[in-house]
């Protein structure tokens, strides 16, 4: 097919630019799944079926984030084809090559977007990750249970990105610094100095530096407190992930508005430090944020916050006084 064809060529022109194989084979993987969403080859898609497939990642709850890379990867694709093929195609196919992306369906910058809902609370998470620890007396498949307990135990304590935690190494678990043990967060979301490829605002910019993260979660068993680290690496895993959370939520029969993604775990963390009384600052070094805006936008804290932190600051003064 005719299409083929342009995927592999375009993907050829990364490794020629000099993008870095993480970032190359994280943009192998989301071009796909980008071009399934229309029955139709991308020089005869129309602004109508961009408009579709972002309402359905909408309702799929997808994040900003995640919808503005599926429109900019469709937008960097589309823009090749059209420079490279757009007279092959008119010959082949007579058909001129037309540009389905205009203003009425570019997105917001994703920091501008505030998160539509909270974040789960730290009594919901505590209630999931005991369902999940039960199961695994239950379960046939021991190893891949525990594997995910410990994947998203550490999603919540630790905050890496879902793609961060599927590339670390158990030379990245260091058990000897501090008193709860250190994460090494050595590939960062466009690390290696690489950017993106000619996707966005961002495209251009370095990644952020390597981080240490807190590695604090207990282990269901031992033998399994590093599982986390056997999941396959590669970028279509992280939709497996998301599969098995899904199936995990289905177990313990909560509504819709108790359901949450991988990414929410991460958020969950960002605001339960926060509401904890961890500085944003700190808060923004443990996600390893460029931006502290990026930071703001994560922490949501409860709707009772501000009354709580205002009672706790009255009782002190209070006190204070009848001292």
């Amino acid at each position: 097919m005719f299409q083929a064809d342009c995927v592999q060529a375009f993907a050829a022109t990364w490794v020629t630019r000099g993008f870095a194989p993480t970032t190359i084979g994280a943009y192998t993987s989301l071009l796909p799944r980008v071009l399934a969403h229309f029955d139709r080859p991308v020089w005869q898609i129309e602004p109508a079926h961009v408009d579709a497939m972002l309402h359905t990642l909408l309702l799929a709850d997808r994040t900003a984030g995640t919808r503005r890379r599926y429109l900019d990867m469709l937008r960097a694709f589309h823009t090749f084809v059209r420079l490279r093929y757009a007279t092959e195609i008119r010959a082949l196919y007579g058909q001129a090559v037309g540009d389905p992306l205009d203003r009425f369906n570019r997105l917001r910058h994703v920091r501008h977007e505030p998160s539509r809902r909270l974040p789960p609370t730290a009594e919901r998470l505590m209630a999931f990750f005991a369902h999940t620890r039960a199961r695994l007396t239950t379960v046939s498949d021991y190893p891949a249970a525990a594997r995910d307990y410990a994947l998203l135990r550490t999603l919540y304590h630790s905050a890496p990105r879902l793609s961060e935690a599927l590339r670390l190494e158990l030379c990245d678990v260091h058990p000897e610094l501090g008193p709860s043990g250190k994460l090494h967060v050595r590939f960062g979301k466009a690390a290696n100095a690489s950017a993106t490829p000619e996707m966005g605002p961002d495209a251009g910019r370095p990644g952020p530096d390597p981080r240490l993260v807190p590695e604090r979660h207990p282990s269901p068993v031992p033998r399994y407190r590093r599982a986390v680290l056997r999941y396959p690496r590669s970028a279509a895993e992280a939709e497996t992930v998301r599969d098995r959370l899904s199936r995990l939520l289905d177990t313990e029969g909560r509504i819709e508005g108790d359901r949450f993604t991988p990414h929410d775990l991460r958020r969950a963390c960002a605001t339960h430090h926060y509401e904890q009384g961890m500085d944003l600052l700190t808060v923004q070094q443990l996600l390893g944020h460029q931006h502290i805006a990026s930071t703001m936008a994560y922490v949501r804290p409860c709707l009772t916050f501000v009354e709580d932190a205002w009672r706790r600051a009255t009782s002190a003064a209070l006190t204070g006084l009848a001292g």
